[in-house]
């Protein structure tokens, strides 16, 4: 197996080491996963057990400004300094150690989210795929969109997904060295997409999802059916895509989402990330459907929900859900 420093020359070759800049300023969206990146095949590089598709949330993601310092390392979240041996600290500083130089000895990240962090809302996707594209930036790599989403999945796997607004379609990849396993972005634009945000709890997960992951791996029966669910789900989703049945994508999200939850709940000792007002969220979302609302719902590694429904539903699905947070990732 590749280590990860082998892996990053390899994408990054011969260009200079040397800083362009002193810092650099980027945003990245963050994406919700449709048919989710639920398992890993190695651990060291980030490589999922099966393909992925994702939404990205537009103008909701992470505003990172890399610095290079001579002095030490630093990092804020939201103007608040994160100490070190902090998990997030850890992640961040993980992953910038395979670019430091004597360029470069530290760095000072200041990195802005409007979106909770640890909620399961891919705080870390847009949080990596921001330093991954100040990184290009500050160090003038000039890389294709390919080559840093291959960079940004050693960060978190889901950031590989994070570089591009609208579908994006994350291949799983076969080869060892996991230089076929990135991103693209679909052509597909539909305006009248809605996704809408609830956010039931804030505070940090008790589990993170690589944890949960490598434990759904490891021990959860039912996980040997789900690359199998994946495969048909993705099938469909496509040609949900290609057809513009936006209304069978979603219920294809939901039905693979619960796919995934239900790994999590064969474990011995079950993992839930829901909440009482989760379910209580999608009962009501259930009972607006079986009165012929066509709204779906998805859920990551964390207890808020989003939901998934057209532009002709949104005034009714606001007064239903006063406190949702309406997003247009087209519009």
């Amino acid at each position: 197996m590749v280590c990860r420093r082998e892996y990053i020359a390899r994408i990054i070759g011969h260009r200079t080491a040397q800083h362009e800049l002193q810092a650099a300023t980027v945003f990245a969206p963050s994406n919700i996963a449709l048919c989710k990146y639920w398992g890993k095949r190695s651990i060291e590089l980030n490589l999922p057990v099966t393909d992925s598709l994702s939404i990205s949330l537009q103008d909701y993601g992470a505003l990172t400004t890399l610095e290079v310092s001579d002095t030490e390392d630093a990092l804020q979240l939201n103007d608040h300094n994160v100490i070190k041996n902090n998990i997030f600290y850890n992640q961040v500083f993980d992953f910038l150690n395979l670019f430091r130089n004597k360029e470069a000895p530290f760095f000072k990240i200041n990195t802005k989210l409007n979106i909770p962090a640890s909620a399961g809302l891919a705080s870390s996707a847009c949080g990596f795929a921001a330093l991954t594209l100040a990184l290009n930036r500050l160090f003038h790599w000039q890389l294709s969109a390919q080559e840093l989403s291959l960079i940004a999945r050693l960060g978190s796997g889901s950031a590989c997904r994070s570089l591009w607004h609208g579908f994006v379609h994350w291949h799983r990849g076969v080869l060892e060295d996991g230089l076929d396993s990135y991103a693209t972005v679909l052509p597909y634009h539909y305006p009248q997409m809605r996704v809408g945000l609830i956010v039931c709890d804030t505070s940090p997960k008790k589990y993170s999802s690589r944890q949960a992951m490598i434990q759904t791996v490891r021990y959860s029966r039912l996980y040997k059916t789900w690359p199998l669910c994946v495969e048909e789900d993705l099938k469909l989703m496509f040609e949900s895509l290609e057809e513009g049945n936006l209304t069978a994508l979603f219920a294809l999200a939901e039905r693979n989402c619960k796919a995934m939850h239900a790994t999590l709940m064969d474990l011995p000792d079950s993992i839930s990330y829901s909440t009482i007002e989760t379910y209580q969220i999608i009962q009501h979302i259930r009972s607006l459907r079986d009165q012929g609302l066509p709204v779906y719902y998805t859920q990551d590694a964390g207890p808020n929900i989003k939901l998934l429904f057209e532009a002709d539903y949104e005034d009714v699905l606001k007064k239903e859900f006063k406190e949702m947070i309406i997003v247009k990732p087209f519009v």
